[in-house]
């Protein structure tokens, strides 16, 4: 075989198997945090969950903070 159609089979191979390929779109950026007000801590041996966003259902969720014993 020629290298010019060795060449050749290989970019339609690569040209075929890239045009499977699905690129999902991008997340948009998360957004800055809300500002949390931590209340009193309920009892000793809590600690503070600072709140975060999670993905899901196509958009960025908050998740509020909250208290946590040991």
């Amino acid at each position: 075989m020629s290298r010019t159609l060795k060449t050749l089979l290989g970019a339609t191979l690569v040209a075929i198997t890239l045009s499977g390929c699905i690129v999902a779109p991008a997340r948009p950026h998360r957004p800055p945090p809300p500002v949390e007000v931590v209340p009193v801590m309920p009892a000793p041996g809590y600690h503070w969950v600072a709140g975060h966003y999670r993905w899901g259902g196509g958009e960025w969720r908050w998740v509020p903070g909250h208290w946590r014993a040991y």
